[in-house]
């Protein structure tokens, strides 16, 4: 398997997989990869003839510096999972910040037609922006044909598509379905920093909105959402930060429902302090 640090070493082989004519499949992660991160690296093997997976924790996506510092490095163990995916056909960038942002880390200012303004852009101030960016810095150095994002960052998923056509950017993006744990809880690198106790019962979060997608499909919006905020009101170790019910489009916050829209309920849950996020297709 390659591993690139620097993006001009990374940019040469490119350039020269391009000439061949083959195809080109993009993966970007933030490491302390699980079997989620694999998933969305089989799909790519599938449908491109090499698959560049970003290894990179970014700091102007963490509003957090707390978070920033705790979130897990595991690059050794990141580069063993993927060698048991492909050993010829993954190539591994794994720049350090000065290198990806050229010694100039800040974000760029985005405007994603008010997709960042809602559920976790109320939470995350700036958030969108660093994504961005560092999205955009990555489709410059490796110009993939498609890129591979999870949908349980649905939000994100949805801001990369309107980042790619707002710049008219040539590539596909390949939304692909949450990958969880047996007991239903989203794969998540943060999983990995929950105490027993809380990795115990956060797959409460998975079971709640399932019913709640149940209770869609008879009840208001305004009733579910009372529902599922009581469910959480009373339980002794989760503490539900937001859920809401939005339009999949606009990521707007639905009043009423309409049988012309797609809805997808979203909903962020702090673990003592870990803060997990999950989403579920209401119809």
């Amino acid at each position: 398997m390659e591993f690139y640090s620097e993006k001009e070493q990374i940019t040469t082989i490119i350039e020269a997989l391009k000439l061949k004519g083959l195809t080109l499949g993009l993966v970007p992660t933030m490491g302390a990869l699980h079997d989620g991160h694999l998933q969305l690296v089989k799909r790519a093997l599938r449908e491109n003839d090499k698959v560049v997976v970003t290894i990179f924790v970014n700091p102007t996506q963490f509003n957090n510096e707390e978070d920033l510092e705790k979130y897990p490095r595991t690059l050794e163990s990141d580069l063993e999972l993927l060698e048991t995916v492909s050993k010829d056909n993954i190539m591994v960038y794994a720049p350090l910040a000065n290198d990806i942002y050229d010694d100039d880390i800040v974000s760029q200012s985005f405007d994603f037609d008010g997709l960042e303004l809602e559920m976790e852009g109320k939470f995350r101030d700036g958030h969108f922006d660093g994504v961005g960016t560092i999205v955009k810095r990555f489709f410059d150095v490796v110009k993939p044909h498609n890129a591979y994002f999870g949908e349980k960052d649905f939000q994100q998923l949805q801001i990369i598509k309107k980042l790619v056509e707002k710049l008219d950017i040539p590539l596909n993006i390949v939304g692909c379905e949450i990958y969880r744990e047996a007991n239903g809880l989203a794969m998540s690198s943060r999983n990995t920093r929950l105490k027993p106790a809380y990795k115990e019962a956060a797959p409460f979060i998975y079971r709640t909105l399932t019913t709640a997608k149940t209770l869609f499909g008879t009840d208001s919006v305004e009733k579910v959402t009372e529902w599922v905020e009581n469910q959480f009101a009373t339980h002794d170790l989760l503490e539900l930060e937001y859920f809401i019910i939005a339009d999949e489009k606009t990521l707007k916050t639905a009043v009423q429902k309409s049988n012309k829209n797609s809805y997808r309920a979203f909903i962020a849950v702090y673990a003592d302090d870990i803060r997990l996020i999950d989403n579920i297709a209401l119809n």
